[in-house]
């Protein structure tokens, strides 16, 4: 028996390590996308699993209180939209409240949603309704009282990978050359400098300029390494900029939707520069709908057609289920083509009547009619797009959406992907299908993709950045002026992660609370006096002399949450906002889901941000507060063990950085006595040992 095989019967408890080496190493050994669809396919699976058992473990009252249902609802037909989606408004009187946002993809049932295979994408919510696209027209029973809402999985994703792979494995000329220097087969060229006659971007920074300049001089791939504030979405912005005044189309993606919009926030800044956003545009944000692929086709002058043909599709289909539907209880066997004679002929067969047999054709011939002027509409909607595209110089989007049908033949001279480091391979993969060279921006010393299989796990993780800026160093670049962070702040992160190689700019070197005009903590008590100083941007808060400091689990949790960190937290939130901060500038972040839960519940006010580390990667604010959470006398510092994880942590705030934790616990791992040791030397120390103050 071969190892396909065997890899799919494991189960999931094997040990990571035995699975990878067999997985990678054994007999048999598979190609290399080969794994990543093995591995993709249990991450679906996982996913699905996951979604399907939540919904089974939890009743219908718990998840809509939990925020991932919607129940009591009745449905409303009000239309179409572009690309033949059917709208359902799904309302009630008493007002929803709910997780579930645009953009979600949700299951739609009467009773139980295990037994629905309704899906459809949420495209508008208010405080009483959701509008939701369905790809088909809808049954009746969704138009009836006490429909449910449930957020589901969405499967399209993975679809799309899969495909991106095969075509990789089956590709021909340039394509197949990438495939190798992904492969690690064949080196890149070496990237030659080519300086533009002038950069648009008036402010880039030396580094930034040479990451263009070596990437317009990059024939096959070019890697922008950029950390936290270094500006990688706007060097890529000067890319593709520049790559259009070239000549060249650009494929612009990344993996979510806000890194994409943000890429075409920059984008539209330059006028005459013709730029599309692809995708859901519920996924869009609205400022930025005029320039979706929806809205253009919509003022496209032979638009009005495509309405036109579907709206009479839509009446011709409203008459035809007037009719008997040709099903087979009632169609016994009988073709359509049958069915059609028998009725001419105005005869009976087989126990069905004359009547039946009209009935049933008349049906059948209304659906020939409604399917031709559905597939005229969709033949025009395909020129329409096809040219809107054709005329466009930048096409942006996310790296699962440009896996669009209507993108099928695109090719484009380059494809740009910001967020590489957090998106995996077979996501990177659905743009790169489409592109002759490739520029990515990413920062691998941060957290990956988060994978939710085991066993997919070490496939998935690294992604393909990661491995091309490891295989090929030359073709990459090093960002090193940050303008986010204290230089405090800042420092410990370039040591440990960066080779000491960031610089903070003059703008946010000595940046503080008071620089900000932030007046003194004066009226506050030690310690707390000195953790809010608006003079110190870098405090760590050790309780490990607190007796009340250890950490807790629910029941039937895996996650960890610490009431005492809980208690000082609220208590600096609380000396904050005294201190007129306003509370957008605040952020809490802390790595366990349920000391998420626990401090959402004990910060009252809305307007601070609370998250867990992976939640907050991308995001920064003036003030970070960091619960660390681990104390246990094992001293067990758990996934915290992750430097990427601190990495994160250290790096999301512009003037003050708050860290709290047990370090007689934590100082056990090298990194976190490291950072100890850091605090100590070059900012605020406070060794806390009375529990009564918080």
């Amino acid at each position: 028996m071969g190892n396909t095989v065997l890899i799919l019967q494991f189960p999931r408890t094997l040990n990571e390590k035995i699975w990878y080496k067999i997985f990678t190493n054994g007999g048999d050994t598979l190609d290399h996308y080969e794994k990543l669809l093995k591995a993709i396919e249990l991450e679906r699976k996982t996913e699905m699993e996951n979604a399907i058992e939540e919904i089974k473990r939890t009743s219908a009252f718990e998840r809509e209180k939990e925020g991932k249902a919607i129940l009591d609802l009745k449905g409303k037909y009000v239309g179409m939209e572009v690309g033949g989606l059917h709208l359902v408004k799904f309302g009630r009187k008493k007002a929803i409240e709910t997780d579930i946002s645009v953009g979600d993809v949700v299951l739609i049932s009467l009773k139980d949603p295990l037994k629905s295979d309704l899906y459809g994408t949420v495209v508008e919510k208010t405080k009483r309704s959701l509008t939701v696209a369905l790809t088909d027209h809808p049954p009746r029973w969704v138009l009836k009282d006490k429909v449910r809402i449930d957020l589901f999985f969405n499967d399209v994703t993975f679809k799309r990978m899969e495909d991106a792979i095969r075509k990789i494995m089956k590709a021909k000329g340039r394509l197949s050359v990438l495939r190798d220097i992904m492969l690690g087969r064949v080196k890149p060229a070496s990237p030659a400098n080519y300086t533009p006659s002038h950069f648009f971007d008036e402010n880039l920074n030396e580094y930034q300029k040479e990451c263009v300049s070596l990437s317009l001089g990059s024939k096959d791939i070019f890697l922008i390494h950029g950390p936290p504030g270094t500006g990688k979405t706007r060097t890529l912005t000067e890319i593709i900029v520049q790559e259009v005044m070239r000549g060249n189309k650009v494929l612009a993606t990344a993996d979510s939707n806000t890194a994409a919009d943000n890429i075409l926030m920059n984008l539209i800044k330059y006028k005459g520069l013709k730029v599309v956003r692809i995708g859901h545009p519920a996924r869009v944000e609205k400022e930025l709908k005029q320039h979706t692929l929806s809205f253009l086709i919509e003022n496209e002058p032979d638009y009005s057609t495509v309405r036109y043909l579907r709206e009479e599709a839509q009446k011709l289909s409203e008459k035809r289920d007037t009719f008997l539907k040709p099903t087979p209880q009632f169609r016994r066997g009988l073709s359509d083509e049958e069915i059609l004679r028998l009725s001419k002929r105005k005869g009976s067969v087989r126990g069905l009547s004359k009547a039946v047999i009209s009935s049933m054709a008349r049906w059948i011939e209304y659906n020939v009619r409604v399917q031709k002027f559905y597939e005229e509409a969709k033949n025009l909607e395909e020129r329409i797009v096809k040219r809107i595209l054709e005329r466009s110089d930048v096409v942006v989007g996310t790296n699962s959406s440009v896996g669009m049908e209507y993108m099928e033949n695109h090719v484009f001279d380059v494809v740009v992907i910001d967020e590489a480091s957090q998106s995996t391979e077979p996501s990177c993969l659905i743009p790169i299908i489409h592109g002759k060279k490739i520029v990515m921006s990413g920062d691998h010393k941060q957290l990956p993709p988060t994978i939710l299989n085991p066993q997919a796990e070490p496939i998935l993780s690294k992604t393909l950045f990661e491995r091309l800026i490891e295989s090929y160093p030359s073709n990459s670049r090093l960002l090193r002026i940050q303008y986010r962070m204290n230089e405090k702040i800042m420092e410990f992160s370039s040591k440990f992660f960066y080779g000491g190689k960031l610089i903070a700019d003059e703008s946010v070197k000595s940046r503080t609370l008071r620089s900000l005009g932030i007046k003194n903590a004066s009226s506050f008590e030690h310690p707390l006096k000195d953790i809010l100083s608006p003079d110190e941007p870098l405090v760590l808060v050790d309780t490990s002399e607190i007796p009340e400091r250890f950490e807790r689990q629910r029941p039937g949790s895996t996650s960890r949450e610490n009431a005492l960190e809980a208690n000082i937290v609220c208590t600096i939130v609380d000396g904050f906002l005294k201190m007129k901060v306003s509370p957008g500038e605040i952020g809490v972040i802390t790595p366990y889901d349920d000391q998420v839960d626990l401090l959402k519940r004990m910060i009252k006010n809305e307007g601070i941000k609370v998250s867990s580390v992976d939640g907050f990667q991308g995001r920064e604010k003036e003030i970070i507060i960091l619960s660390l959470v681990r104390s246990n006398k094992r001293k067990d510092v758990g996934f915290l063990m992750d430097e990427r994880r601190l990495n994160v942590s250290l790096t999301r705030a512009k003037s003050k950085l708050v860290i709290i934790g047990d370090f007689s616990t934590l100082s056990h791992d090298p990194l976190y006595r490291a950072l100890l040791i850091h605090v100590k030397d070059n900012g605020k120390y406070i060794l806390f040992n009375n529990a009564i103050f918080w």
